[in-house]
């Protein structure tokens, strides 16, 4: 058996057959590694081209202006409303102290001394005249025993005086007496009598002295407070030993501003509650102050108030003042805003941006805070979310016609 190479070098070793169609696929398989470059470099091209052209968009925006937002799109959305014209009762609220419509105070009225009984205590009622305390009139009684005896002594003289004259004058007509003597006698008579009168003055003054120890009431009325007790030494300078409110009659003394004083007439009516109770007391303004306080800049209404045992004067209470009425819009407190500069609100102005408007406030109603100035009721009012608002700024407005109907 001869080898393969035993045959190449006899030339046995035929050349290699021609290819057959069914051996053509794997002559290509050996042929597909010599494209594999070609197709890298492809891929690497197309991604050199993505990237330039990424690139090249980033660039594009980076160097291109920012378009204008659109501002309809983010204007804020907001509900406002129409508040028309409402006509209203014209209230103010106040608060202020309760005392006596007429504080009576009452004190000594003689030279004093020492007090003996004191007849009534703080809330008491009394009449006129009646004796509230009695001081010590020991010393007076003596002295008015003593002038009342000086009395009758004048009087003996003055009687003694006018005997002598009727005999005398018996006697002038036989001419025992002259007209001399008759005159003489006439004039002791008068000064007799004189001094009779000069005694009795005397006695009345000791009388009087006497009875303004008493400490007397000088009206009928309703004790307030007493401060005296027996066996205290009372002069002229004790000061107040007892306060009455003449006729039971209180007030509250309500302390209103300028404006709200202008707004007030005698005759008003009020509603007072006292603090610490839920009464309520009808009264009305009796008074108004002639002055305003320059350092508050207040003054005092003066409201009349029946006598009730709940209403203690010194103590404070509410009152609620109705001054007529008053035809304007009336908005929701939530719609009106404040600063340094005073109140105001947001109006839907034209384009619908944002415009401020100063007002001045008025009563508050259960409806809400009546509006003096500024607004006329036809505006559309921010009802709520001003606080995110700005002047100028574009809103949505939507209108609500619940809250504040338009009138």
């Amino acid at each position: 058996m001869t080898t393969r190479s035993e045959r190449a070098q006899s030339g046995e070793e035929s050349a290699p057959a021609a290819a057959t169609p069914s051996q053509a696929p794997y002559v290509t398989e050996t042929e597909a590694p010599a494209s594999g470059p070609s197709r890298t470099l492809l891929v690497v091209g197309l991604g050199a081209v993505l990237l330039l052209a990424l690139g090249w968009i980033g660039i594009n925006r980076w160097l291109a202006p920012p378009a204008a937002p659109n501002g309809d799109s983010n204007a804020q959305t907001v509900t406002v409303i129409v508040p028309g014209q409402v006509t209203v009762q014209g209230t103010v609220t106040t608060s202020g102290v309760i005392a006596a419509k007429r504080d009576l105070p009452v004190g000594i009225a003689g030279e004093g001394g020492r007090v003996v009984d004191v007849r009534v205590d703080a809330g008491s009622w009394v009449n006129q005249g009646q004796v509230l305390a009695v001081v010590d009139r020991s010393v007076q009684t003596q002295e008015i025993a003593s002038q009342a005896a000086t009395v009758e002594v004048q009087e003996a003289n003055a009687r003694l005086a006018q005997s002598k004259l009727d005999r005398s004058l018996k006697l002038v007509a036989s001419g025992f007496i002259s007209n001399a003597d008759i005159e003489q006698l006439t004039a002791s008579r008068d000064a007799a009598v004189a001094q009779v009168r000069v005694a009795r003055a005397a006695l009345a003054q000791l009388r009087a002295s006497a009875a303004r120890l008493d400490v007397v009431a000088p009206a009928a009325g309703l004790v307030l407070t007493r401060q005296v007790e027996p066996g205290q030494i009372v002069s002229p300078g004790s000061g107040t030993l007892f306060r009455i409110a003449r006729d039971g009659e209180l007030e509250m003394q309500a302390r209103l501003s300028e404006s709200n004083l202008a707004r007030m007439a005698v005759g008003d009516p009020a509603d007072v509650v006292p603090v610490g109770t839920t009464r309520h007391f009808t009264g009305h303004v009796w008074q108004l102050a002639p002055v305003i306080d320059p350092s508050s800049r207040q003054g005092v209404a003066r409201i009349a108030l029946p006598f009730d045992k709940a209403l203690r004067p010194g103590g404070f209470a509410t009152a609620t003042l109705r001054s007529g009425i008053t035809t304007a819009p009336v908005l929701p407190e939530s719609a009106i805003l404040s600063d340094a500069n005073g109140a105001f609100v947001y109006v839907a102005g034209a384009g619908d941006k944002v415009e401020r408007r100063a007002i001045a406030t008025g009563d508050v109603t259960p409806a809400g805070i009546a509006v003096l100035k500024g607004l006329t009721g036809r505006e559309r009012i921010v009802l709520r979310a001003g606080g995110f608002l700005n002047p100028g700024d574009k809103i949505k407005p939507v209108r609500d016609t619940g809250s504040a109907p338009a009138q």
